[in-house]
């Protein structure tokens, strides 16, 4: 949890610092296509710096800085004078690394360098110790939370005591000197947020509001986190989910105000899953409403791009519903490819989904009602009714809103009315 209250009496404020360089929220790992929450990484880290005997370190990352100016400023500041810096390279993030080489510039020692341990490191960082832990995609096990935080624990008591050079810039090249820290001490008051103020507590209030499908009063929340920090591609998803969630001033206005936020996301050259799968929503939905083949066209692209990059159920099970779409506009013999396609789709979904839900006992339940829903429309798809009707509710078991009930009704019957038309083709 990040800390808020009252800035420290005078006496305090030279506790010693530890700057997190990560990114924020869930993350996608290119190389594996898998997508990590950075957030359960840092609780963990957050922890152990926070329970090195002896030390009292205060722990902050870029997200819960409170902004009194340029955050990147700000950022080059803690690079600079944190007594220590724990650098997170889950998922190969850019800014991660570059931070990283700043602080190696900087600073001969205190930096320690961690990642998930599926990560596919360059070659020039594999001189650097690399510690790493075990991420299951959306949490931390239990063990492997306990175990890494002690792991880390006694990494910094040993670090700090010992003042080995660790910086490969310094180790390298003997006899480089340090640059001076302005004000003389490598240490640097400890900016304790306010509640409300930090980048982090601005992204909660915006989710909280997208919990309870405030998505008109999400927006504001989500433009000033944009606005506030760096770029994020998690905050421009939300931003763009938001925009076109809340159908002001009317829905079709809020589709291609959400298109043009994710533009900047680049989805036509990128293979993010959440962007692809973002795209194709928006664009599904702007060819119900205008008819537009191309639009369709560009939704199936990118829904089936975002499928074969991750394998996931979201952008699979709009990829089946957007090939039958297409297959009902389309002639006998391209409406039987199609929905052939379609079909290969939903057997390949029901077979993940499975998996999932065995592997994965811990999920919570808002995400377990959206697996067992896929199951459903799948199973629906394929004309298995019976196994609809079990995977159905087995997802109203887990006590979904209103708002997840309704949107799951709603795909179902569009899936109904468009495989009897698709029937009705084909014969």
């Amino acid at each position: 949890m990040v800390k808020s209250g009252p800035k420290r009496a005078r006496e305090d404020l030279f506790m010693p610092t530890c700057f997190v360089i990560q990114g924020f929220g869930r993350k996608t790992d290119f190389a594996s296509g898998r997508t990590l929450d950075l957030d359960a990484s840092y609780e963990v880290i957050k922890e152990a710096v926070e329970s090195v005997p002896g030390m009292d370190f205060t722990c902050i990352r870029a997200d819960e800085i409170v902004q009194t100016g340029h955050i990147e400023r700000v950022m080059y500041e803690y690079l600079l004078k944190a007594d220590l810096v724990i650098a997170d390279l889950s998922t190969s993030n850019v800014n991660a690394f570059y931070e990283l080489g700043v602080r190696c510039a900087l600073r001969p020692r205190s930096t320690i360098v961690v990642a998930e341990n599926k990560i596919s490191f360059p070659f020039d960082i594999n001189h650097v110790p690399i510690h790493t832990y075990e991420h299951l995609g959306d949490d931390i096990g239990r063990r492997e939370a306990k175990r890494f935080k002690g792991v880390l624990v006694e990494l910094i008591a040993s670090i700090m005591a010992s003042g080995e050079t660790d910086s490969p810039v310094y180790t390298f090249i003997p006899g480089l000197s340090a640059p001076n820290i302005p004000g003389g001490t490598p240490r640097m008051e400890p900016t304790v947020p306010a509640r409300g103020t930090s980048l982090s507590d601005v992204k909660k209030h915006a989710m909280e509001a997208m919990d309870r499908c405030d998505f008109e009063g999400a927006i504001p929340l989500w433009q000033r986190a944009r606005e506030a920090g760096p770029k994020d591609n998690f905050v421009v998803q939300q931003l763009a989910l938001a925009t076109y969630k809340s159908k002001k001033p009317s829905e079709l206005e809020s589709l291609k105000k959400a298109r043009d936020i994710l533009n900047y996301l680049r989805p036509h050259d990128g293979l993010d899953p959440e962007t692809l799968g973002l795209w194709g929503a928006v664009h599904k939905r702007l060819y119900e409403l205008e008819g537009d083949q191309a639009v369709l066209t560009e939704a199936i692209t990118a829904t089936e791009k975002g499928f074969v990059v991750r394998g996931d159920f979201y952008n699979g099970i709009n990829l089946a519903f957007l090939l039958d779409r297409r297959a009902a506009e389309a002639s006998p013999d391209m409406a039987a490819e199609d929905h052939a396609r379609a079909q290969g789709v939903r057997r390949r979904l029901v077979e993940a989904c499975k998996a999932k839900l065995e592997q994965d006992p811990e999920m919570s339940q808002v995400e377990r009602y959206w697996v067992l829903a896929t199951l459903q429309q799948a199973a629906v798809g394929l004309g298995d009714e019976e196994a609809a009707e079990k995977w159905g509710q087995q997802a109203l078991e887990q006590q979904p809103t209103t708002h997840m009930v309704e949107s799951s009704h709603e795909q179902l019957e569009k899936l109904r009315a468009l495989l009897s038309r698709i029937r009705e083709k084909l014969g």
